[in-house]
């Protein structure tokens, strides 16, 4: 099944400049909005009480996020433990609590604070079912989500370091480097979009991050392929057009793999419930992004740094170091 002709000639690479220039600005507005708005941390990353309830008879999740939201618990997060009598309730303390539970977890604050708000909890979903109550309850430091905080960006920059390592291997570094500066340009703009929507950033939300980062590199890869085999097999041609031929063949395997991908992580966002929410749509922007980005955004870099076919060509004997080979 192809959507595009293998053999067609659309011109991507005539857009080069103005989609060069519109992605430096987008990045630079994502970053502004990054640094300068920030994200809104979750309670992975902020800190806050676990609860875990049980229910005598069976309940729904709506019914207890709207009880949760009624006493003031906005953003509450509620996951079932394999039943429908169990589910845990992941919360922020309130305002007039909060200042209460800064102190290391384990500490006696840290508990008297948590057995307030799992109090406040018990409370409020009492007032809609009596056959309630708390099985346990736990506090998650602020010092905890900090460390997460720090180790994600380690994990995403080890990524990406680990990519430009292999592509430099595999193919030569100006596709390392094309690829490194695609793998930030789809990392900032995504987080930048998403930051926009004032949704929490949990660790669901920065495990979506690296997985971007994966099907990014996936999709560069495809058409670096296509790059060295027509560069390979073409006798003559200009770095130019092989770029494009290269775009154009692989038109049909970028859209219909970012399609099929959008199905799979869309059911994820639209009724996978909010445990889920921010994943499925940091991969459906990552999944656009990434798109886009490997279209009209990698290949006119490799054309920048003067990718040419002497330097994906086979080396010979003549090559003197490898002529000093045994």
């Amino acid at each position: 099944m192809e959507l595009f002709k293998s053999q067609s000639n659309i011109d991507f690479m005539a857009w080069r400049k103005p989609s060069l220039i519109i992605s430096a600005i987008l990045v630079v507005l994502s970053a502004a909005i990054i640094f300068v708005r920030g994200l809104d941390y979750g309670l992975d990353f902020e800190g806050g009480a676990m609860i875990e309830v049980h229910y005598e008879e069976p309940a729904e999740i709506a019914d207890i996020r709207a009880a949760l939201d009624a006493a003031g618990f906005t953003g509450a997060v509620v996951q079932g433990l394999g039943t429908r009598t169990d589910y845990a309730i992941r919360i922020k303390p309130h305002a007039e609590t909060a200042s209460a539970a800064e102190p290391t977890a384990g500490s006696s604050e840290a508990k008297v604070a948590t057995n307030k708000i799992a109090a406040e909890v018990l409370t409020a979903l009492t007032k809609s079912r009596s056959d309630v109550n708390v099985k346990r309850s736990d506090f998650v430091g602020a010092s905890v989500g900090e460390e997460l905080r720090e180790q994600g960006l380690v994990a995403v920059l080890f990524v990406i370091l680990g990519i430009m390592a292999y592509l430099w291997l595999r193919f030569e570094w100006r596709f390392a480097v094309a690829a490194v500066a695609s793998e930030i340009h789809d990392t900032l703009i995504t987080v930048g979009i998403f930051a926009l929507t004032g949704r929490e950033f949990d660790l669901p939300a920065l495990a979506a991050v690296l997985s971007v980062v994966g099907y990014s590199i996936n999709d560069k890869v495809v058409v670096f392929d296509r790059v060295r085999e027509i560069f390979r097999s073409s006798r003559k041609g200009e770095p130019y057009e092989i770029l494009n031929r290269s775009i154009n063949s692989t038109m049909s395997r970028t859209i219909m793999t970012g399609l099929t991908t959008s199905l799979a992580v869309g059911t994820l966002y639209f009724v996978g419930g909010p445990a889920l929410e921010n994943f499925g749509l940091i991969m459906l922007i990552g999944i656009f992004v990434g798109t886009l980005s490997s279209v009209f955004f990698a290949n006119p870099i490799l054309l920048w740094l003067g990718v040419s076919k002497q330097d994906l060509m086979p080396r010979t004997k003549e090559d003197p170091e490898l002529a000093a080979r045994p």
